[in-house]
């Protein structure tokens, strides 16, 4: 394990908000911001809210407050949209705001493993700066291309011609 802290400490993260808590991937997972835009509504399973065009490129937006068990809500003009590198695939997922980059020494990171053993999978660290706690995701173990591809498909295949 000592070789994840070791990665740990060497990345930047980007940190953004969701219904108040703080959160953070990786920065080179992370493309762009965007401010909040119409989605193309999907009748789509839970894990798409719907998609957006981007300069003729289209991105499915994941539903990232259901991955969280948070309370769904819809899309406010002050919410940004980031959108991510998963894999293979580009995704947007939409946060409430977004704070920027951090770095953190290793006295400011506790293993995943170590906090939430359960979710040791999904979560890298936890990230700690002036008594605030930021959880570290892994995008793509948390978003698996995967699943977006298997959701993105059978939307698409039956609504969408891209």
């Amino acid at each position: 394990m000592k070789d994840a802290q070791f990665s740990i400490m060497l990345n930047d993260y980007f940190v953004f908000t969701i219904e108040n808590q703080r959160y953070a991937v990786t920065l080179s997972a992370v493309e762009k911001v965007i401010r909040a835009v119409e989605l193309i509504p999907l009748p789509s399973p839970d894990i798409l809210l719907g998609l957006i065009n981007i300069r003729e490129k289209i991105i499915p937006v994941v539903n990232i407050r259901k991955r969280f068990c948070l309370p769904v809500r819809e899309v406010d003009i002050d919410d940004r949209i980031i959108i991510s590198r998963v894999s293979s695939r580009t995704i947007a997922f939409i946060v409430d705001t977004v704070e920027g980059v951090v770095s953190f020494s290793q006295d400011q990171l506790d293993e995943g493993g170590q906090i939430f053993p359960e979710m040791e999978h999904y979560i890298e660290g936890v990230g700690k700066i002036n008594g605030d706690t930021i959880i570290i995701y892994n995008i793509n173990k948390l978003l698996s291309a995967r699943d977006i591809e298997g959701e993105t498909k059978l939307v698409t295949s039956e609504h969408i011609d891209f």
